[in-house]
C-alpha cells in the first residue's frame, strides 16, 4: 500500500494532504496530544512554559507523554510561569522525586532555572524567540541561538541531551513541534498563534518517526535518517503546497502515521 502513495501524482498528493489535514487538525486532537498541556492554562506565560516543559518530554508514548506533562505541573502548582520566576531553592528542591523515562528531577531543576535565566534576560520564552528571529530572519539559526543562550547558565551536562542541537545535525522535533504551537494560526483552535511577529512559512517540519515514515511512503523524502538535512528536504517539499503555512501539513502526516493509515 506504501508503495502505490508514492506514485501519487501532484494534485492527487495535494488532494491528499488536504484531507488528512482536514481530518486531524481540529480539537479533537488536542486531548490525546502533548499540546494538551498547555491547552489547559489561559495566560500567555503559563502556555509558553508548560508547552515548552511538554515539548521537551515528547518522545514515546503520547498517553504516558500527557500524564507525565500534567505531572510535571502538579510539582509546579499548576502555575508553572509563577513556579518557574519565584521558586525557592526549597520548592526547587522537591523537584527532585520527578522523572520522566531519561528526564529526571535534576534535569527539570536545570530547565526551570534556564526557563527562568531566559524570562529574566528576554521577558519569556515566546520574547527570546521572537527576538531572535527578528535578528536573523532565519529560524535555524533561531534554534541555535536559543539552544546556546538556553544553557548560558550553570547546569548539569547531562541536561544537554533533552534539548536536541542544530549544530550537531539534529531534527530538533521536540522544539520545532514547541515553536509550531506558538506561531501556527488558523480557526481550528489547536495552534495558539501567539508569535505573531514570526511568519508561519519560516516553520521547519517536527520531523519524527511518523511523519518521516509518512514522508517517506508519499515521495516527499529520499533520506533514510530522521536528522536536520531531511527536516529540511521534507519542509521544502511541502512548501511546494503551501509555501505561506507548510508545517500545517504536520497534521497529515503525523495523524496519519499514528493511526496507522499506511496499513489500511
Amino acid at each position: 500500500m506504501a508503495e502505490s502513495y508514492s506514485e501519487l501524482d501532484r494534485g492527487q498528493l495535494a488532494a491528499l494532504l488536504e484531507h488528512l489535514h482536514d481530518k486531524y487538525n481540529n480539537p479533537d486532537f488536542i486531548e490525546s496530544d502533548p499540546i494538551s498541556v498547555p491547552h489547559t492554562f489561559s495566560s500567555r506565560d503559563d502556555r509558553e512554559v508548560a508547552g515548552f516543559l511538554a515539548a521537551t518530554i515528547a518522545w514515546g508514548n503520547r498517553k504516558a507523554i500527557v500524564k507525565s506533562a500534567h505531572r510535571m505541573m502538579h510539582y509546579m502548582d499548576d502555575a508553572p510561569a509563577d513556579f518557574v520566576r519565584g521558586a525557592s531553592d526549597a520548592e526547587l528542591a522537591r523537584l527532585q522525586s520527578y522523572v520522566h523515562r531519561t528526564f529526571n528531577g535534576g534535569d527539570l531543576i536545570d530547565f526551570v532555572l534556564a526557563i527562568r535565566h531566559i524570562c529574566e534576560r528576554w521577558g519569556g520564552i515566546g520574547c527570546c524567540i521572537e527576538s531572535l528571529y527578528a535578528a536573523t530572519g532565519d529560524m535555524a539559526r533561531v534554534l541555535s541561538e536559543f539552544r546556546r543562550e538556553f544553557f548560558s547558565i550553570e547546569h548539569r551536562t547531562r541536561c544537554e541531551k533533552h534539548l536536541s542541537s542544530i549544530d550537531k545535525g539534529a531534527a530538533c522535533k521536540r522544539l520545532n513541534m514547541y515553536i509550531r504551537w506558538f506561531v501556527r494560526r488558523d480557526d481550528r483552535g489547536v495552534d495558539f498563534g501567539l508569535w505573531r511577529s514570526i511568519p508561519m512559512s519560516a516553520l521547519y517540519l517536527p520531523l519524527d518517526l511518523h511523519t518521516g515514515n509518512m514522508g517517506r511512503a508519499l515521495g516527499l523524502i529520499r533520506r533514510r535518517q530522521n536528522d536536520w538535512k531531511t527536516t529540511v528536504e521534507i519542509t521544502e517539499a511541502l512548501r511546494e503546497f503551501d509555501p505561506e503555512d507548510p508545517v500545517r501539513y504536520d497534521f497529515s502526516l503525523f495523524g496519519a502515521g499514528i493511526d496507522g493509515f499506511l496499513k489500511e
